[in-house]
């Protein structure tokens, strides 16, 4: 054996994982859905929305022209062209070929977009802009007055407190990522660790094993070669998803969230350190397969009530979570990116975290040697914690 006989553990944990076809097809279609997903926008993104306008009088055509003016000013994706028929059945007529996408003409009550089976959004929005400044020009000069002396003081705006509301959104979405990823590493990488070591022990190879290795260091091996994995599984999602996020509108944010995804990174080691820890002690305390849905089930409820923490919390219920671990490993960093945590708290929540991951790795080290070896049934944490070494 080695000097360090968990690296040799860990070693065998890893190559166990890289050569499970499952575990390989699972990882790469994740990537490959990410990679499609941030692909779609990307190109949505960067696509110019072209549309065809027809109109089947002089009064129309000059509307629509102010419309197509509209239209490229308030997006420069946005093209318009028009064209002039010679009465109202040629215009329908062009529309029903799919010759022109509307026809932009007058109703009884104002302006009307015809279009086949639909009128475009973003068209209606930019027509419905041009359309009212036109015609608010039109009445104030029949009234003898402007349109800025009728609209004076009627422009409303946004605006937040703290921070940028464009971003606060960007940090919705890419925290709730981030908490996704944290639950899918906890709960996919837990489950296979805890079935991991009672299939070794059921098998009683882990009685072989205990004879060259001691116990703490098979639990070490364990822990640490499956956050290996599940740390390099995260940084390849993030690593595509960052990469992803520079190709769409929200590039510009890349600096900010780049920041709170190491803060993610620091607190994900030591919080699937910790779960990984009760994980193995889920798996140490069955003696069948069959024993690890219910020694493991409080463990599976703690890892869904950090991950729904994550979705359903605010204020301040979440403030305080995001101090209490293992909570505080989604919360806190999720809040780092949001803006509503300051660095000195992140490094308090990280150290919060950290002494209790060293409280739950001494727990979990003794409740894994003590029933590691038990092999006559499915053992509670009281029998386990008194069972003799």
């Amino acid at each position: 054996m080695t000097s360090a006989p968990w690296m040799t553990v860990a070693r065998r944990e890893i190559v166990t994982k890289l050569t499970d076809k499952t575990f390989l097809l699972s990882t790469f279609g994740l990537v490959l859905i990410l990679a499609v997903v941030l692909g779609v926008q990307a190109w949505m993104a960067g696509r110019t929305s072209e549309y065809a306008v027809v109109t089947s009088s002089s009064a129309a055509h000059q509307m629509a022209q102010q419309v197509e003016t509209a239209a490229e000013a308030s997006d420069d994706q946005l093209a318009v062209t028009l064209s002039q028929v010679g009465d109202d059945a040629a215009a329908r007529a062009a529309v029903e070929d799919d010759t022109a996408d509307v026809w932009l003409h007058q109703g009884d009550a104002g302006w009307v977009l015809t279009g086949h089976d639909d009128v475009p959004g973003d068209l209606v929005a930019s027509a419905r802009t041009a359309i009212r400044d036109a015609t608010l020009d039109a009445n104030a000069n029949a009234a003898g007055t402007t349109v800025d002396a009728l609209t004076r003081g009627s422009d409303v705006s946004t605006t937040v407190l703290d921070g940028d509301s464009d971003l606060a959104g960007v940090a919705k979405a890419v925290g709730f990522a981030l908490a996704l990823l944290f639950y899918l590493a906890s709960f996919t990488f837990g489950l296979a660790l805890a079935n991991s070591v009672v299939e070794e022990k059921a098998s009683r190879i882990v009685e072989i094993i205990t004879t060259k290795i001691s116990v703490r260091q098979l639990l070490a091996g364990k822990v640490i070669g499956n956050l290996g994995l599940a740390f390099a599984q995260m940084a390849l999602f993030v690593a595509v998803g960052l990469v992803g996020l520079t190709f769409t509108d929200y590039g510009r944010f890349l600096p900010a969230v780049s920041g709170a995804v190491g803060w993610f990174v620091v607190f994900f080691v030591v919080g699937f350190g910790l779960l990984a820890c009760l994980w193995a002690v889920a798996g140490a305390l069955a003696s069948r397969t069959e024993d690890v849905q219910t020694t493991s089930t409080p463990l599976t409820m703690l890892t869904m009530g950090v991950f729904f923490s994550a979705l359903l919390t605010s204020g301040t219920t979440q403030v305080v979570l995001s101090f209490v671990p293992p909570f505080s490993a989604i919360l806190m960093p999720m809040r780092v990116l949001e803006g509503s945590a300051s660095w000195w708290q992140a490094l308090v929540a990280l150290a919060i975290l950290v002494a209790t991951a060293a409280l739950v790795v001494r727990v979990a080290a003794r409740l894994y040697q003590r029933s590691l070896l038990q092999t006559q049934g499915r053992l509670s944490l009281r029998q386990a914690w008194s069972t003799p070494e």
